[in-house]
């Protein structure tokens, strides 16, 4: 039976209408088994619960979130109607001063919450590996890129540490999701609260309209999704390119590669382009539910049980895509000869003879056009070589790569 069969005098659903209106929200159980806990100290304080029947509740909602998925049945019409009727005769009780409305987006505010904490871990891990890897190479020199041309020399610690800047700031988005996922919607009842006199929750929601309708935090853990996978689709395409034998900066390692089944020759960077292919995925799942939210009216409406599919999925995404790319990163095998050899193209090193000819008092725009003609006509002489030329380039530059390194250590140390 639904909550609400007294609606319709026990008269059931068609089995089609039933099977399209349940709910697919199994993950929420144990983060509304948490929100059920906190409304069950509510009832009690208000007297609606014995002091024997919240006992049992606690009880009753440990063994329901232990048992997981396991304890749903194929006639509970979703995740919370399940736990009413998991309580037993009590559950009968337990909605009282309380709809599904804000039963749902309080789990769903818990779950979101969770979801933060575990991306922001997650990218923890990967730039420690990444710092690692940038520490080791501090000094290993490389060309750096403009437009896919050899531009000037860097280092690879440098390089590695331009992905640590993007997913610091990954960090403070979803750090910011986080926040917005706070504040408790218990006590919004279907949307416009309770005449029970119960007492507010901690951090509840300042408009019981607002608080039932409002899914922008479920959009800000989309959007950091989004652009998390932004970054890991840039740094997958160039841990493509460099394990490319037109490159050859890294051979790929077995533990993180997979083969062909044609071509016995083959290893692949799979692991590399699927974090570059899910980032499409990412940024669908937010427009998707931009799209869903933009045109409802409040307070509630069943369009929001869309909410839930897309963040699921980013949250698994998240956490596999990391833990696959930290694997590639730490196993990476770099090959030193070829980035050397590649970083001492004399035309690298162009930008430093304009910039002495300047330090001897030439106008810069004469001395682009100076060496640009040596270019053009195949006479410039490069001075130096790759490892001057980056070391002489400071902070922000490749030449300040160890104090750098040091600070984001500092700021990833949790």
């Amino acid at each position: 039976m639904t909550l609400w069969s007294g609606r319709t005098g026990g008269v059931r659903l068609d089995p089609a209408v039933a099977a399209f209106l349940r709910g697919d929200d199994a993950e929420l159980l144990p983060y509304d088994c948490e929100g059920t806990r906190l409304h069950a100290s509510r009832l009690r304080a208000a007297g609606i619960l014995t002091e024997q029947e919240h006992a049992e509740v606690e009880r009753r909602l440990t063994e329901i979130a232990e048992r997981g998925e396991a304890a749903l049945g194929v006639e509970d019409e979703d995740v919370h109607s399940a736990i009413e009727r998991l309580l037993g005769p009590v559950g009968r009780k337990i909605h009282a001063g309380r709809s599904r409305n804000d039963q749902v987006v309080t789990a769903f505010r818990l779950y979101v919450r969770d979801a933060c904490g575990e991306a922001s871990e997650a990218i923890g891990d990967f730039a420690r590996v990444l710092l690692g890897r940038a520490e080791a190479e501090a000094e290993t020199v490389m060309p750096g890129y403009t437009h896919l041309q050899r531009a000037q020399p860097v280092t690879v610690g440098h390089h590695l540490l331009a992905w640590v800047e993007m997913l610091d700031r990954d960090r403070a988005r979803f750090a910011f999701a986080r926040e917005q996922a706070e504040p408790v919607p218990l006590g919004a009842g279907a949307l416009a609260g309770s005449t029970l006199a119960l007492p507010a929750p901690p951090g509840q929601a300042r408009n019981s309209l607002d608080a039932v309708a409002d899914r922008d935090f479920a959009t800000d853990y989309l959007y950091a999704a989004a652009v998390l996978f932004g970054h890991l689709s840039r740094i997958g395409e160039e841990l493509c390119l460099w394990a490319s034998a037109e490159f050859g900066f890294a051979r790929l390692p077995a533990s993180a590669a997979a083969g062909s089944s044609m071509m016995p020759q083959k290893l692949n960077p799979d692991v590399a382009e699927l974090a570059r292919g899910k980032a499409g995925t990412a940024i669908g799942r937010l427009a998707g539910l931009l799209a869903t939210v933009k045109g409802i009216p409040l307070a509630y409406d069943l369009d929001l049980q869309e909410d839930k599919p897309p963040v699921f999925a980013a949250r698994r995404d998240v956490r596999l895509a990391l833990g696959a790319l930290a694997v590639l990163a730490r196993d990476l095998e770099l090959d030193r000869d070829r980035l050397a050899a590649a970083a001492a193209d004399p035309l690298l090193r162009a930008t430093d003879a304009a910039e002495a000819l300047v330090r001897s008092g030439v106008p810069f725009r004469d001395a682009h056009e100076r060496v640009a003609a040596e270019v053009r006509e195949g006479t410039f002489a490069a001075e130096g070589d790759a490892a001057a030329s980056a070391a002489a380039r400071l902070a922000p530059g490749p030449g300040g790569v160890r104090e750098a390194i040091a600070e984001a250590r500092r700021r990833f140390a949790s």
